[in-house]
């Protein structure tokens, strides 16, 4: 993952986290991660949509974990930020090449490994394990 986008996720639920059914802003989630509150809107937004946090508007409003953090794995967290393999991407080589017309082939199937194994290291974890590496 070529991104920031797996550590501000981690970041916000690990504090949506330790404060467990209190509403936060996105601007008080950004003060945290030192981001603008729209990045943090966005990301929240994608985490919505995975069913990681639930949100309300207006007076009060603000962002909660959707389920307990024991019940989200770091996994969980992966998925819904993924973009990219983790070892990046294919390029374009020349197809007159031996090794530009087979490469990418393999560097998929190498990426596909590589994915699955930070994948099944990261289902080991929950957000609760990591949560409570912060006292």
């Amino acid at each position: 993952m070529n991104n920031v986008r797996f550590a501000t996720s981690l970041h916000i639920l690990t504090l949506l986290a330790l404060n467990e059914g209190v509403y936060l802003s996105s601007d008080f989630i950004a003060g945290s991660v030192n981001v603008n509150a729209a990045a943090i809107r966005k990301e929240i937004s994608n985490l919505k949509l995975c069913m990681l946090v639930e949100s309300k508007e207006g007076k009060g409003g603000g962002s909660i974990l959707a389920r307990p953090a024991s019940q989200i794995k770091l996994s969980d967290v992966y998925d819904a930020v993924k973009q990219v393999h983790v070892l990046g991407r294919s390029n374009t080589p020349n197809p007159d090449c031996p090794v530009g017309k087979e490469v990418n082939r393999h560097l998929e199937a190498l990426y596909e490994d590589t994915d699955d194994y930070v994948r099944q290291k990261l289902t080991t974890v929950t957000l609760k394990d990591f949560v409570q590496k912060f006292g």
